[in-house]
């Protein structure tokens, strides 16, 4: 099994994520069924006494799997948002681009003296 870290810090990163979802709506994010089912589950499989508790690795698992796709969804669409084409460009912006202007046409549109 490869390295989760400690149980608390899943649960810390899945707590942000959750205060991340929660920020666009405004509301506590420990009102929501989904902190309160999440601290819930990681009580009912604290380590107790056994040497080996399988449902607190399975657990763990889970949690780290669900941190690392809600962290990879966030951090998706903040690129798809800073990267997306945003349409057709005028020659202007396109030229801007790349550093270029285009000539300035004296008496407006055409070239008649």
């Amino acid at each position: 099994m490869a390295a989760l870290g400690s149980p608390a810090r899943t649960l810390r990163g899945l707590l942000r994520e959750l205060r991340y979802l929660n920020a666009a709506t405004g509301r506590p994010y420990r009102d929501t069924a989904a902190y309160r089912y999440l601290v819930k589950a990681f009580r009912a499989h604290r380590v107790t006494s056994e040497k080996l508790c399988r449902a607190q690795h399975e657990l763990h698992f889970q949690a780290a799997t669900y941190l690392c796709l809600l962290r990879s969804v966030r951090e998706h669409l903040a690129l798809h948002q800073e990267f997306h084409g945003k349409g057709e460009r005028s020659v202007e912006e396109s030229a801007g681009l790349v550093g270029l202007q285009l000539p300035h046409q004296p008496g407006g549109k055409g070239w008649e003296p």
